[in-house]
């Protein structure tokens, strides 16, 4: 047994052991955040399979569920937990990605172990072009990865294709949202984790990635040394910024609605980025933070979020009350409790720790309602809420210093 097996190994056995005792995993923040980065590490690491040519692929759950190697999972995990990974896996994951996208400039939804390239989630079968958040996550995830390795012959070698996949995002030529089209039967999916939903016009959760995604090639393109196209994308960030203030802001309701035409809910999930990716208004942010302290048992379900207030639901989606149509969710859980402390520190906190504790019960679901959960081991909801915990950390140490 290598030591990456026993580790995982070894991992399982405290979780179980810990579960029956009937002790919590956590009782304030950071246990719940060593526990959160614990369980990270183990996940990684069992998820881990290999692909026809030996790279490693990062699956979104450890077992079988997921066969296929996908993109927004994988750097959800970077996001969170980029520690857990070998700087050869990161090199080699990035080139995955980069190297499968298609000549026209798209990106992938996932790719198989074989080496085959997805466009469309569904393993190609939903949409009839490729899904609308592909461009914006391959930049995420090399970003992520230069962060890390500081790799400049790597960077040489794939910002130019990182730039065409940026060019290649489906944008309204009017407002420069990310956009879907409405007069195809079946355009595009937006955001995955919500692509049964079938969105129309411009799109909020997929414009605000392609701001994360416009600053993140900014400080690419500044190592390169190529400061005209740092400028014009940091630009374009900033233009992409005023417009989603604009086109989806509620003021009457006090969150950003999802789309401009079909599928317009207000989104839990979007407003939380938008504060988290700083993309909201102090005063949209405060609105947002107030929303959800005011709104807290309709939209929180042991510390996993709704993607939609309660008791609402999308207009054209999956069946009610189970997946992305009414199910709760960890994977925005970081980006939520990130806002919420702007109001709300203690239950922000609270938050967390009911998390932590449900997945120590239940395991690290990918979604739960009530007692019905989906999918344990499932890295997304582990790695990604660290992110938005730390960042809500370094703010408050930040603030007691002023």
């Amino acid at each position: 047994m290598d030591g990456r097996a026993c580790l995982s190994q070894i991992c399982v056995l405290l979780i179980v052991t810990c579960t029956a005792t009937g002790a919590p995993a956590a009782e304030n923040l950071d246990e719940a955040v060593v526990w959160l980065e614990n369980e990270s590490q183990r996940m990684i690491h069992a998820c881990r399979r290999e692909m026809h040519d030996g790279t490693s692929a990062f699956p979104p759950q450890v077992g079988i569920g997921y066969e296929a190697f996908w993109l927004r999972d994988y750097a959800y995990m970077l996001e969170g937990y980029i520690q857990g990974f070998t700087d050869k896996e990161l090199r080699d994951a990035c080139l995955v990605f980069v190297n499968a996208q298609r000549d026209d400039g798209a990106c992938v939804d996932c790719v198989k172990f074989d080496g085959t390239p997805i466009y469309q989630p569904g393993y190609g079968s939903m949409g009839e072009n490729p899904v609308a958040d592909g461009s914006q996550f391959t930049v995420d995830v090399a970003w992520h990865t230069y962060q890390r390795l500081q790799d400049k012959p790597l960077l040489v070698q794939i910002i130019d294709r990182l730039v065409k996949g940026m060019n290649a995002v489906p944008r309204n030529p009017t407002t420069g949202l990310v956009y879907i089209d409405p007069d195809l039967e079946w355009d595009r999916c937006p955001y995955g984790f919500t692509d049964t939903v079938r969105k129309q016009g411009d799109l909020l959760f997929s414009s605000l990635l392609f701001v994360q995604a416009s600053q993140q090639l900014v400080d690419l393109l500044a190592t390169m040394d190529r400061a005209d196209e740092a400028t014009r994308w940091g630009d374009e960030a900033k233009k992409v910024s005023v417009k989603i203030h604009e086109v989806f802001w509620d003021a009457k309701i006090g969150l950003f609605r999802a789309a401009t035409l079909q599928c317009r809910e207000p989104d839990i999930w979007g407003s939380a980025l938008a504060v988290y990716l700083n993309v909201a208004a102090e005063d949209q942010a405060l609105a947002i933070a107030q929303y959800f302290e005011d709104h807290y048992d309709e939209i929180v379900q042991r510390g996993q979020i709704r993607h939609l207030p309660g008791g609402v639901y999308w207009e054209e989606a999956d069946k009610r009350d189970k997946y992305q149509n009414g199910a709760y969710w960890s994977t925005p859980t970081g980006w939520f409790v990130y806002t919420l402390d702007l109001v709300d520190s203690a239950l922000a906190e609270q938050t967390v720790i009911d998390m932590v504790n449900d997945f120590e019960q239940r395991g690290c679901i990918e979604w739960c309602f009530g007692d019905k959960v989906q999918f344990p081991n499932y890295l997304a909801s582990g790695t990604n809420p660290l992110a938005g915990i730390r960042k809500m950390v370094k703010r408050r140490k930040q603030t007691s210093r002023r």
